[in-house]
């Protein structure tokens, strides 16, 4: 990690927002909220940290990045574009009758998806699956989990938690976008999971608290998780849910918001 490469990631997560907000488009209810308090933790993971290739997207031995909080898919279509997947032009079609980047991921119909996710809780579950699977293939590969804090709230979750700690799958990185926002309000007033990081050591994780929208402590991050033996390892990122959008930071109703016509061009503006 160099101070050029966090520019160039930053200078990166600038254009994914703004692809995100291009997605939504005017007049059409999209998660701009929590796809751009994620947007700097995946940018990092797709131009940075995961081994993978546009070319070739069912390359056996890439990394796995799987999107549990599934109503964020914009920033992943986003960042899909950007790599090369697929066109960035096809982005505006998201949510079309007949388009391949639909609300959820569809991984039967979008290159670079790996799981078909949006019902909440249950990505982790499936990335266990996949970590377990790269390590009986001998692969030296990972698997990264981004989840909402909301989701949390989720028996599931806790399920796979405990069963990854069980059987030390020390390739399979969870990430928790802590923005302390959901659908209908805050966290703490509709489950409040209370010291959340102390729970995911109690489970035996190995935890790592960052500022999820300073690029130098997200790079590290990934590096310190890959150090991990033995067991895998839970990244906890303080977010601000809209972050780099204005009118959208830290407002609930932008979880799922419409942006009229001046919205989405002052949107455009603050991200160029």
């Amino acid at each position: 990690m160099n101070l050029e490469q966090v520019k160039q990631l930053e200078e990166k997560a600038k254009v994914i927002r703004r692809r995100v907000v291009q997605c939504i488009g005017v007049g059409v209810a999209g998660h701009l909220g929590g796809s751009c308090s994620s947007a700097d933790l995946v940018t990092a993971l797709y131009f940075s940290k995961l081994r993978h290739d546009p070319a070739n997207p069912k390359m056996p031995n890439r990394d796995r990045f799987l999107l549990s909080k599934g109503h964020a898919a914009i920033l992943q279509y986003a960042c899909l574009a950007e790599s090369g997947y697929f066109p960035v032009e096809d982005l505006p079609t998201t949510k079309e009758l007949g388009s391949y980047l639909q609300g959820h991921p569809d991984a039967r119909k979008t290159p670079g998806i790996e799981a078909s996710t949006g019902s909440l809780g249950q990505g982790l579950s499936i990335g266990l699956g996949m970590a377990l699977g790269q390590r009986l293939d001998g692969y030296n590969s990972k698997t990264y989990v981004l989840m909402g804090d909301g989701e949390i709230a989720e028996g599931q979750i806790w399920e796979a938690a405990m069963a990854a700690a069980v059987m030390k799958a020390d390739n399979l990185v969870a990430i928790l976008d802590k923005n302390g926002l959901q659908a209908m309000g805050t966290v703490a007033e509709r489950f409040d999971y209370g010291q959340v990081e102390e729970k995911w050591a109690a489970f035996g994780w190995h935890v790592i608290e960052i500022d999820g929208h300073d690029m130098a402590q997200i790079l590290a991050a990934y590096e310190e998780a890959d150090a991990v033996k033995g067991k895998p390892t839970v990244i906890i990122a303080k977010t601000v849910k809209g972050k780099g959008v204005s009118f959208a930071e830290n407002v609930v109703s932008f979880h799922n918001g419409i942006l009229s016509r001046e919205q989405y061009e002052q949107a455009l503006r603050e991200l160029s």
